[in-house]
């Protein structure tokens, strides 16, 4: 069986395999790649930044686990259904009752609460709960052998012993397609292992085989950013996947307990007044719904990401300045006067721009911070977090400018105002920049930190890909017009201003570059195009600009490929920094994409190695990574995919379009990979008409998520 994981996209199919040699997980959604958790806490008395964000990754995963056992009942229908809906609310019915012995999968979430974990203040970091152990030698070494006995790679034990625990060698025994639960593992394999063990037995109707390829398509579609999928697009994923009764392979999923199913009122207009023709009991018409299936994590944590938002929208803010001293502040501000009033009457407001327009929250967190709010901003990334210091403190020198974190630092504690006695962050407002960048996870994590009355910002370009992991909540937000939401009319400047303004609005147009500002390097290959690219950052772009290599970023579709990240950063490295690699292939002075939770990459520069691992400078900050994590989590940094340079803005930009990655252009990925670029931006060309078409005619991809149907109950429909 052949070992090599398999490459994703941001919008792969559910139900496609995927192809190539990248790990699958979620950080790979867009090419960042999953980083394991290897603090020692007994010993470690300061926790470094990722292992802080871990840490509050896992108080969230414990906090979902309460909710999941706090859930009593089965959440009420709202409609009839009919067909296979029926029959798989039927069949969940049935666990309910007794008749079928399982976990139920319907439930009723308890009013919104928020966790109290233990009061945190800076400098000091959250504090890290006690981290479960990695796998026993022992266990390794059983699933060994029977990775072995299956002819499976043998190296895939000590990621099986982790996904299944103490008992994995067992569980792989009695259902060998558990092995699909290891990340990067595809139906084919796991079918070929379970022919090996299983012998005559295995058979492709077997209902284990039906609830692994389940949970795998749900996780394939988190991938591609969905929260949940409703049912028909999984059961004709699962016949796809060669399932003979997708829907019985469903409901034993659900009944397992390994997924969770909901009904969603359907509220669009047009939308039939029934679901099968006829009227309810009581002679009242029936709304329609759609039934949908998800995986417990991401369904939670939008939930709460609702309950806490709803919290936002229909609480009170604080009396914290009078009225007549935000009228004030707002009269001062030009263009961010509109942005300064919606807040002080609002728990929720959203604001909407490119880079130019954040100059309106940068005057909102001042006017804040005149009139005596707690206001702190958090960025994507730590390149945008110290973009936006600087623009914050302007002209005025006070706390503003240094009251600006990164959305990770703040959750884990590093970075902002700490936390309250409550557990709450110690804050009267928030603006979140980057606001596209946010899954439901983090998300979620951010609102049910916020204390009550406090107001929250989320501000950013709707025109970006949306995020790397599942959920799209800025896009919902904006479609559920559930609060103020203001659109800054303040253009981003010059050639490439224009140039990006037109791609938001499905337009590439040629625009007047007297500077060079705009340079398009036409080429007929990959190889070529790996040649120009060279060229370009080397020599080209620092002898006309005056931007050295290290302040221009290298941007490309994919990781695989003649012209991906891989080609592209070893002739860089070769030409910039050569070296025999000698740490783990990396030497000192290499730039790299660190990604220290999966989702999230940080850039960096290799310093040196020793024994506790591979050393680097992130943001001026110094990071160790461990070496056994450093091939999941270190990658060369001269080139970036467009998702991994999303929340970063560099002084010149290479955008590499080789022929052979045209499927993957869209609209977003164009609009995010031109408009990272400050000062020049050159496109290396050979994607022909394929670059033009994207733009006109290739949006986003759909994703499927719960959350305006979530919100609708909860927040009052404005007037």
């Amino acid at each position: 069986m052949s070992t090599e994981p398999p490459e994703t996209t941001e919008d792969a199919e559910p139900g496609t395999p995927a192809t190539g040699d990248e790990p699958v997980g979620a950080a790979e959604a867009e090419g960042t790649a999953p980083a394991a958790d290897t603090a020692d806490d007994a010993e470690a008395k300061k926790l470094s930044e990722a292992e802080a964000e871990l840490a509050a990754q896992r108080l969230e995963r414990e906090r979902i686990e309460r909710r999941k056992a706090e859930k009593q009942g089965p959440v009420a229908a709202g409609a009839k259904l009919s067909g296979k809906a029926a029959d798989l609310l039927a069949a969940v019915r049935a666990v309910e009752s007794g008749a079928k012995p399982a976990a139920t999968v319907f439930s009723e979430p308890e009013p919104p609460r928020r966790p109290a974990p233990e009061p945190v203040r800076r400098p000091e970091p959250v504090a890290e709960p006690a981290a479960p152990a990695g796998p026993a030698p022992e266990s390794v070494e059983a699933v060994r052998g029977v990775l072995a006995e299956g002819g499976a790679p043998e190296g895939l034990a000590p990621q099986v012993a982790a996904a299944l625990g103490e008992t994995a060698e067992q569980a792989l025994r009695e259902d060998p397609w558990q092995l699909l639960r290891v990340a990067g593992v595809r139906p084919e394999q796991a079918d070929g292992f379970a022919r090996a063990l299983l012998g005559a037995e295995c058979a492709p109707d077997d209902e284990r085989r039906g609830r692994a390829v389940t949970g795998w398509l749900l996780e394939q579609a988190a991938l591609a950013g969905h929260t949940a999928l409703e049912l028909p697009a999984l059961t004709a994923a699962l016949a796809r996947q060669g399932v003979p009764d997708p829907d019985a392979a469903v409901q034993d999923t659900l009944a397992e307990g390994d997924a969770l199913a909901f009904q969603d009122a359907l509220d669009e207009p047009g939308a039939p007044a029934v679901t099968s023709g006829e009227t309810g009991e009581d002679g009242e018409e029936e709304r329609p719904v759609r039934v949908l299936v998800g995986l417990e994590q991401y369904a939670l944590a939008e939930e709460s990401l609702a309950d806490g938002l709803a919290r936002l929208i229909n609480s009170v803010p604080k009396q914290d300045g009078a009225a007549e001293e935000w009228e004030r502040a707002a009269s001062g501000a030009g263009s961010a006067a509109e942005l300064i009033r919606a807040v002080a009457a609002h728990g929720l407001v959203l604001h909407t721009g490119g880079e130019a327009s954040l100059a309106e929250p940068a005057a909102l967190l001042r006017a804040a911070d005149s009139l005596g709010l707690r206001a702190w901003a958090a960025a994507h990334t730590p390149v945008g977090r110290d973009r936006f210091a600087a623009l914050a403190r302007g002209a005025v020198e006070g706390e503003a400018g240094r009251t600006v974190a990164t959305v990770a630092g703040l959750l884990s504690g590093v970075e902002g105002p700490g936390r309250d006695a409550d557990g709450a962050l110690d804050l009267d407002l928030l603006i979140v920049l980057d606001a596209p960048l946010l899954d439901v996870e983090t998300a979620a994590l951010l609102t049910e930190s916020l204390p009550d009355g406090a107001r929250l910002v989320l501000a950013g370009d709707p025109g970006v890909l949306w995020s790397a992991g599942p959920g799209r909540v800025f896009a919902d937000l904006l479609a559920a017009r559930v609060c103020p939401q203001l659109a800054s009319r303040r253009p981003d400047p010059g050639p490439l201003g224009e140039l990006v303004s037109g791609i938001g609005i499905g337009e590439l147009n040629q625009v007047e570059a007297p500077d060079k500002e705009v340079v398009i390097v036409p080429v007929r290959d990959a190889g070529e195009a790996v040649h120009r690219t060279v060229q370009l950052v080397a020599d080209s772009v620092p002898r006309a600009f005056g931007v050295p290599p290290e302040e221009t970023q290298v941007i490309t579709p994919g990781h695989g490929g003649a012209a991906g990240t891989r080609a592209l950063n070893a002739a860089l490295k070769a030409r910039l920094n050569p070296g025999p690699g000698r740490f783990g292939g990396f030497d000192p002075g290499d730039r790299v994409a660190y990604s220290p939770a999966p989702g999230r990459t940080v850039p960096g520069r290799v310093v040196g190695a020793d024994a506790e691992g591979l050393r680097l400078t992130c943001a001026g900050e110094d990071v160790v990574v461990p070496k056994e994590r450093v091939e999941g989590s270190v990658r060369h940094g001269w080139a970036l995919t467009a998702h991994q340079a999303a929340g970063g803005r560099w002084p010149a930009a290479v955008v590499v379009l080789p022929g052979d990655a045209t499927q993957a252009l869209s609209r977003p990925w164009v609009y995010t990979a031109f408009s990272r670029a400050d000062r020049h931006l050159s496109v290396v060309h050979g994607a022909e008409q394929a670059l033009p078409q994207a733009v006109a005619e290739i949006p986003a991809k759909p994703r499927t998520t719960r959350l305006p149907a979530l919100l609708r109950p909860q927040v009052p429909t404005p007037a």
